[in-house]
């Protein structure tokens, strides 16, 4: 289980987008396995503007100063993928 960094939701791992910075700058982990820290993010606009609204990439990725989420927002327009949908909420 891992949670959006947008909406906070919690929910599987493969529901979620793996978001890691390289070279100074946001990237798409599809494979997961990019090294250093990872924030988890819904394949959804909405959760992704939530989140660089809030700030939450820089914060959950312990990195100094604003972070573009333009890279990752262009990811989910030109990605065909279809990624689960199913979401499980704790209080």
């Amino acid at each position: 289980m891992r949670t959006c960094v947008g909406c906070r939701v919690r929910d599987r791992k493969p529901a979620l987008l793996r978001v890691v910075v390289v070279d100074g700058a946001l990237a798409v982990d599809l494979a997961g396995r990019l090294p250093g820290r990872g924030a988890h993010v819904h394949p959804d606009q909405a959760c992704v503007d939530l989140a660089d609204k809030r700030r939450a990439f820089p914060r959950a990725l312990r990195v100094a100063g604003p972070l573009d989420a333009a890279p990752v927002r262009e990811h989910l327009q030109s990605s065909p993928v279809a990624y689960p949908k199913e979401q499980v909420e704790t209080a």
